[in-house]
């Protein structure tokens, strides 16, 4: 079994899709992040989160914080999967790694996503609130992370979760910072942005600049909620929607 794949392909979905959507979640997160997902999306529409090292089934694994050791991870995990049209939806953190990870296929001349799907993510050339927060003490990126509707209020319940919450962010938050260092060039594949309403880390004017980020299509389309957009079902269903138009349907035995 693919150990950056939530499912395996071929066992509990389609082994012959007319589309792969890769799902790269949001940083202190896993791929559960997407199990809601799948009745979303058309029934030849392969839906794969992908899940980083260092959390929920990879929780001993040491976690990934240099953007091209995680690159070159997705390419060898990944690489034998992307022999079909296929697309990828990144959440924050997920859509820094969805950008360059396509970026990074597209330089190496291999085929290309029909689609790339970015939420909740400054563009890579501007600022964040939170990426510059990776080096402080515990008690500092705590409060840094409430401060901006980050963290879950049933966590401060629960301290040994926190505390394996926090270490997951930093870790992740350096991973960020190491992907937007590398950043900079345009796909030349179809790029859809999403932009949660009440998003205090990811407003929407900073979500539209990636409109520099590709020398496609570019649409930007604003979901109801915060930072976590990604758990309802606005966002499924508006990606759903334009996967539709690029996916070749296949007929199902």
């Amino acid at each position: 079994m693919n150990q950056y794949l939530a499912v395996a392909p071929g066992i509990s979905e389609l082994p012959d899709p007319a589309l792969r959507l890769f799902c790269f979640h949001h940083a202190g997160a896993g791929a559960l992040a997407f199990a809601r997902w799948r009745p979303r999306f058309p029934r030849d529409v392969q839906v794969l989160p992908v899940r980083l090292p260092g959390r929920e089934t990879r929780l001993r694994e040491p976690r990934i914080t240099d953007s091209a050791q995680l690159l070159a991870e997705l390419d060898a995990n990944l690489g034998p999967l992307l022999n079909v049209p296929h697309a990828f939806y990144g959440h924050s953190l997920g859509a820094l790694v969805a950008y360059r990870f396509a970026l990074h296929r597209t330089r190496a001349g291999h085929r290309p996503p029909v689609l790339v799907g970015v939420g909740a993510c400054a563009a890579p050339h501007l600022p964040t609130p939170l990426v510059e927060q990776a080096d402080l003490p515990d008690d500092r990126l705590l409060a840094a992370l409430a401060r901006y509707g980050t963290l879950p209020p049933y966590l401060f319940e629960r301290p040994k979760w926190l505390g394996i919450l926090l270490s997951t962010m930093r870790d992740d938050l350096q991973l960020a910072r190491s992907l937007r260092e590398g950043s900079g060039g345009a796909l030349s594949t179809p790029l859809h942005a999403f932009a949660g309403s009440e998003d205090m880390v990811a407003t929407v004017p900073t979500v539209a600049a990636w409109s520099r980020y590709t020398s496609a299509a570019f649409d930007l389309r604003t979901v109801a909620g915060g930072h976590f957009f990604v758990r309802g079902a606005d966002l499924p269903t508006l990606l759903a929607a334009q996967l539709r138009l690029v996916a070749t349907p296949r007929p199902i035995a």
